[in-house]
Formats: C-alpha cells, structure tokens, sequence
C-alpha cells in the first residue's frame, strides 16, 4: 500500500475540496509506467493483467489526476480491486515454503521458519516485485 495516500490543494481548507478517488491498482500503473518509465507490457505483466487492461486503468488514472491537478480537487487513494503480491520464503532445515506480504520489512535472514523454528530462511522468488495484480 502507498505510504500517503491524500493530497490536496495547499492552502484549501479540506472540507472546502471536492476529491477524486484513485485506486491502489490505479496508482500503481501511474507508478509503473510514468515513473519506473516501463513500457506498457511489462508493466501489465508485473500487475499480472492483459494489456488492453492496463492501458483503460492507466488511461482512467491519469484522467483523474488531470481533472484534480486542473479543478484542485484532492486525491485520495483508496480501495480498488487487487491482491498484495507475495514474497516466498523455504526454510533450508525442513523445506517448508510459505508467503509474506511485500512492505512488512522482513526478509529471509531476520526470519525464523513457522514449522520448526529453524533460522536458514532463503527467499525463492527472487524475479517479483510491486503491488499485486487485479483481482
């Protein structure tokens, strides 16, 4: 999930602001495309979508953002239609493989395993990165 998520006009007060409402999976193919700079099929394969669906939530993304830059309205983003992508870790002693959710700031050498509390944790999907993929 995105650290901020409301940004308004400076210097309106908030209850005086109209918003418009961004999805997570919305901001993340703004992140995706116009700030990682991907092109649009890589950046639907990392939010495991087709690419025609990419480009109708990037093109609504930046429908909103525009329409809120022009009218100063606030963002805010919220809800929407995704899955967390997961990070998968095995542990070395008993072979037990399980997930945990990106951004919780764990990783395999601060981890002990759920089933029998060994301390060789590695992490086995090495290539994933970013918010998920729509549901």
């Amino acid at each position: 999930m995105p650290e901020l998520t409301y940004f308004k006009p400076a210097g309106v007060p908030l209850r005086e602001l109209e918003e418009v409402a961004l999805s997570v999976e919305e901001m993340e193919a703004v992140r995706l495309k116009d700030l990682e700079g991907l092109e649009q099929e890589a950046c639907a394969e990392k939010m495991q979508v087709s690419r025609p669906t990419f480009q109708r939530v990037l093109a609504a993304a930046r429908a909103k953002i525009a329409t809120a830059l022009v009218e100063g309205k606030a963002i805010r983003i919220q809800g929407g239609n995704f899955e967390m992508a997961q990070r998968k870790f095995k542990c070395i002693d008993c072979g037990y493989e399980w997930e945990v959710p990106f951004g919780t700031g764990q990783c395999g050498a601060d981890m002990e395993c759920p089933s029998c509390h060994g301390k060789k944790v590695h992490r086995i999907d090495r290539g994933v990165r970013g918010y998920g993929r729509q549901r």
